[in-house]
């Protein structure tokens, strides 16, 4: 018999989540790597580190827009594209802001202020909590499928009857 914690974790792992997840993980992967080549371009290598975290930021956001409308929700029916792109970047600014408010706490207010206990607080708590935030907003209101669909007036997302119907 599965335990609880087994059955939760389970009932995570859905294709859904898991390709969610590979394309945040791409996500990262191009936002620090974006990160590191501009911070070594001489016309940024002086510059205030910022902005090349901004543009790599920016970066990252194409790429995981781009990976979630192909593979996460590939069969969600597209909507209007600018407001879209538009929920999705308010929600990652949001999931952003969510890290930086786990370091806040952590680091003013309760006083944790070693460099692992940033990192903890926001490269893991944080990122943990934007990720979940990310997940629920894409999925209810960026790539909206079933009842969501139904409530912006758009008829539903059915995966494999539209699949079926594309000869898939």
């Amino acid at each position: 018999m599965m335990s609880r914690c087994s059955q939760f974790v389970a009932r995570l792992m859905t294709p859904e989540i898991m390709t969610f997840l590979a394309v945040g993980g791409v996500g990262y992967i191009v936002d620090v790597a974006a990160f590191n080549v501009l911070r070594s371009l001489p016309s940024l290598a002086a510059a205030d580190p910022s902005i090349a975290k901004l543009l790599a930021v920016a970066l990252a956001m194409v790429v995981t827009y781009v990976g979630n409308r192909a593979l996460t929700w590939r069969g969600a029916p597209a909507g209007d594209r600018r407001r879209e792109v538009s929920l999705f970047v308010l929600f990652n600014l949001i999931g952003l802001g969510i890290s930086i408010v786990t370091l806040s706490i952590s680091h003013d207010f309760l006083g944790l202020t070693s460099r692992l206990a940033d990192n903890i607080s926001a490269n893991v708590v944080g990122l943990a909590l934007g990720t979940a935030f990310r997940y629920w907003s894409y999925k209810r209101f960026v790539f909206a499928t079933g009842i969501e669909a139904i409530d912006r007036g758009r008829p539903p997302y059915d995966g494999l009857a539209s699949m079926h119907a594309a000869g898939h």
